[in-house]
């Protein structure tokens, strides 16, 4: 099947206008405009298809959209070494915050072994977006039942100038603050993330639900 004609057919031009403010640095040109629910039908298509590994092989691609429906495809593949391998020979060509955070690969959850070290090479890496989705998989992946305080660290040490990756560190540190407070707390009391990482955890914190109101006050305290 051709994924591209798939995508033109359920494309919608208003939304491209909408999703080209969104991911300001691609370029409006390979954004043909098509809603997530229908990128994962396509994907679901592609994934039961014939064509599934000739696609995934076909990297990188022309279109925003053709890179939505390939991460969705992997996140489909049940076995972990395959789906893994997949993901890593993606990662190099991700090149927007939407493409590294839509995707969640179910092999994941139930391989956190096996993940680990390769979370840990990922958030080593100088690609913002490989390193992006390391952070986001190790903050879905390992807050809960498999945390150790050590993955704060590894998290904060990784310095950056790019706003994307940035703010994925607030975004981790925000997610602890609700799921490990009392590990996660130290590193803004004693103030060990970088200063615009610090206040923007902060502020994501205090507008998380899941953070409660005696946290929210003691939290405000440190911006």
């Amino acid at each position: 099947m051709k994924v591209y004609e798939r995508l033109m057919e359920v494309k919608d031009d208003k939304y491209k206008e909408f999703q080209a403010k969104l991911v300001p640095n691609i370029s409006p040109d390979v954004i043909i405009g098509v809603r997530t629910p229908q990128m994962r039908s396509v994907a679901k298509e592609v994934f039961a298809s014939e064509d599934r590994d000739t696609f995934l092989s076909d990297s990188p691609h022309k279109y925003y959209e053709e890179n939505l429906v390939h991460f969705f495809v992997v996140s489909m593949i049940k076995d972990f070494d395959e789906c893994v391998e997949r993901v890593e020979e993606f990662l190099p060509y991700v090149d927007c915050w939407p493409v590294s955070d839509q995707a969640t690969p179910k092999s994941f959850k139930k391989n956190h072994k096996k993940l680990l070290p390769y979370i840990k090479k990922w958030i080593k890496s100088d690609h913002v977006y490989t390193a992006r989705f390391g952070i986001r998989m190790l903050m879905n992946e390992f807050l809960g039942e498999d945390f150790k305080k050590e993955y704060l660290g590894i998290v904060a040490s990784k310095k950056c100038d790019d706003y994307y990756l940035k703010m994925m560190v607030a975004w981790y540190f925000a997610t602890a603050l609700a799921k490990q407070y009392d590990e996660a707390v130290k590193y803004i009391e004693e103030r060990r993330l970088d200063e615009w990482v610090h206040k923007k955890a902060i502020q994501k914190a205090v507008e998380s639900y899941r953070v409660t109101d005696e946290h929210k006050d003691y939290l405000k305290s440190f911006r």
